[in-house]
């Protein structure tokens, strides 16, 4: 880390070019212009405070969301220099803010900082540039100095405000809406960012005020005030990985200093299934891994399989246990920070340093060989848990290959529930997953066969959380949606042979629809998550209402869409809510005022719940409301949900893995406390449950 008594001013303020492109093109410095690009600016100023914590010159960030939208950032690190920069003669407060790649990071050893992170290395000049308006304040030396920015320029010179006994930065931002496509912040996403940027930087507390009167629906029953610090660093980060798992044995913990950087890794593992290895180089997520994570995993397998061999507990003709086994149950944090680190691509999503792989296997050889040889009762625990993994992956290559084998002998390998369709060009192909006969008979009727296949699931199907692949395997629903898609499952699976590019779930709207939903929805997550990356799994948005009135007929995908309707046919004020057993209630019309309608009773056990309701001029309104999608004809599903030209689809994204995996964990694991835990906090933030 930096000499804290090394010097810090205008001299180490490097330019390599200007800001003019910036506002041309977003999307090459910030990604997107979406709500990821509007998140990462927020990323990119808070960034900059952590690499002053990193020099060991910053101990608390505040984060403030104010309700005009503004967003402000403070740190208590040296402050931005103010004094006149050599090459700009401007400024340095100024050369960091509205020139491209100026900053004290760029110097290596002769910069304000040895290591640093920051979104794309573009730094704060790209927000500046992003933003409608920005003010900085510096508090330096005894006192504040303040410059005004709108659109990256500088409204006038830096001057001193005031005087100050405080010392760091206070940047200030309201992002441009003539730049990005909204501007509404999303609190519950900035504090996955910032809880995980505390863990990285022991020793720093970051503190989050939310001081909007309107927050998004998400954030609604958020608190508005947060504080993260943790001094166990990123042993707490895997404790909090494994908060609702079971754990085996200690974190393991361990940190060294090497010629071509620092090395940092926390492990632990639990009886969960499945992985989660998170890497950061310098503080970043890299999101895709790179040469620090690989390093990682080749060292873990050598080494469990060396103590493994040494202890006699894998015997002489028994084969290595594989990458595979050694991380089933594993939560790994690997940081590593180091001067000049290489990204691949301009997302920073994967480390390329070839050094850092040496380095990590280096370090993770060593000292986990020591803290097996020390700790034998947990390191015992951790082969024993390796070798249930291995004979399960061996139970699961059986299973498999008589999956293949009947298939094969079913034709073609699909099943006998599948109604294909023609196309064989898979980008053009969609798999409808449906619940049940009733459904899958309308989607069946109401397809376009060329190019739309219908597969119906029988029931609810394995909750793939609790089970391994072997378990997985047996389950009739779960082997016909594998053989579907044509592309495998486990070792010889291969996104190449996919046979369908868009595979939809399409459900009821009922609490069993929402579980298979959920079931499914699971089954991807954790056995094909490339199908989520890529954008390739949707979920269909089937109408909860046909409303009609007279010949016109209008179809409402939600409860506000439906009121929408009413309002404009006059019936404002008509509550049209039929309870589940048929059961009229009175409603008013707006015309009719006081005067009373009668609901038409529907019949009573029926799916479709229908309501009648005067409306002026003696014009009855019919609501119908679908639970069940059998109870569309085919000409009505294909029409509201199927037909490409008029349907609505939501895509899986995800833009937490970690977050997403916890959400798993919690509502589909065999653990119940954390299960009761997570519906009692979110009771009170449920809409729409259907009983």
């Amino acid at each position: 880390m930096a000499d804290s008594k090394q010097t810090y001013d205008a001299n180490k303020i490097q330019v390599l070019e200007g800001l003019e492109p910036v506002r041309k093109r977003p999307g090459m410095y910030i990604g997107s212009t979406d709500q990821r690009g509007l998140h990462h600016c927020v990323y990119e100023i808070v960034d900059n405070a952590i690499d002053e914590a990193m020099a060991g010159h910053c101990d608390h960030i505040i984060v403030m969301l104010h309700d005009d939208g503004s967003v402000s950032v403070e740190d208590n690190g040296r402050g931005i220099p103010v004094d006149i920069h050599p090459k700009t003669k401007k400024s340095a407060l100024e050369t960091v803010l509205t020139i491209l790649h100026a900053g004290g990071k760029f110097g290596g050893d002769d910069s304000g900082y040895k290591v640093s992170g920051g979104l794309h290395g573009v730094g704060s000049s790209v927000v500046n540039a992003l933003s409608s308006y920005m003010r900085a304040e510096v508090y330096r030396d005894g006192k504040v100095h303040m410059q005004e920015y709108v659109r990256g320029k500088p409204k006038a010179d830096v001057k001193a405000i005031g005087k100050s006994d405080k010392q760091g930065t206070k940047i200030l931002f309201q992002l441009d809406s003539q730049i990005f496509d909204a501007l509404g912040m999303s609190l519950s996403i900035l504090l996955a960012h910032f809880r995980q940027q505390a863990y990285l930087t022991r020793g720093i507390t970051i503190s989050v005020m939310d001081e909007r009167e309107k927050r998004p629906d998400e954030d609604e029953n958020l608190p508005r005030l947060y504080r993260f610090h943790f001094d166990g660093g990123i042993s707490a980060y895997v404790r909090h990985l494994n908060h609702d798992k079971q754990a085996i044995g200690d974190v393991i913990w361990f940190e060294k200093d090497e010629k071509d950087g620092f090395v940092e890794v926390a492990i632990q593992y639990s009886q969960a299934f499945q992985e989660q290895c998170i890497s950061f180089a310098n503080n970043i997520h890299t999101i895709e891994g790179g040469t620090h994570l690989t390093g990682f995993k080749a060292a873990l397998t050598r080494t469990i399989n060396a103590y493994a061999r040494k202890e006699g507990i894998l015997k002489e003709k028994e084969e290595n246990l594989t990458a595979d086994d050694v991380r089933e149950g594993l939560a790994a944090i690997i940081s590593v920070r180091l001067k000049d680190p290489q990204f691949e691509g301009q997302t920073k999503s994967k480390l390329g340093n070839a050094e850092m792989k040496t380095a990590v296997e280096t370090v993770v050889n060593e000292k986990l060989a020591e803290y097996m040889e020390e700790h034998p009762s947990d390191a015992r625990d951790v082969v024993g848990k390796c070798l249930l993994a291995a004979r399960a992956r061996m139970a699961a290559r059986a299973a498999r290959d008589a999956v293949i084998r009947k298939g094969a002998l079913e034709g073609m390998t699909l099943p006998g529930k599948l109604a294909d369709c023609s196309s064989k060009d898979p980008s053009e192909c969609e798999l409808f997953i449906v619940e049940g006969d009733s459904a899958g008979g309308s989607a069946k009727q109401g397809r376009n066969r060329e190019f739309q296949a219908i597969l119906p699931l029988k029931g609810k199907i394995l909750n793939v959380e609790q089970a391994r692949l072997d378990k997985m395997l047996s389950n009739n629903e779960v082997k016909s949606l594998i053989i579907a898609m044509g592309m495998g499952i486990g070792e010889v699976k291969d996104k190449a042979k996919l046979r369908y590019h868009r595979i939809v779930i399409m459900t009821d709207a009922d609490v069993d629809g929402a579980h298979i939903r959920t079931l499914l929805l699971t089954l991807f997550y954790r056995y094909f998550p490339e199908l989520i990356d890529a954008g390739q799994l949707y979920i269909a948005q089937p109408p909860l209402y046909k409303i009609s009135m007279g010949k016109e007929s209008r179809y409402a995908f939600t409860d506000k869409e439906k009121e929408s309707t009413l309002k404009e046919w006059g019936i404002a004020a008509a509550d049209l809510e039929v309870d589940a057993e048929g059961e009229g209630e009175s409603a008013e019309t707006e015309e009719s005022e006081a005067k009373e309608e009668k609901l038409a009773k529907g019949k009573k056990g029926s799916k479709a719940e229908e309501a009648k309701v005067e409306a002026p001029k003696k014009r009855k309104v019919n609501i119908q409301r679908y639970k069940g999608l059998g109870e569309m004809n085919p000409d009505q599903l294909w029409e509201t949900t199927m037909d490409p030209k008029g349907r609505i689809m939501l895509r899986v994204m995800l833009d937490d893995a970690e977050q997403a995996d916890a959400i798993f964990t919690t509502l589909m694991g065999p653990e119940v406390p954390p299960r009761k835990k997570f519906i009692q906090t979110h009771a009170k933030g449920v809409k729409n449950l259907d009983i």
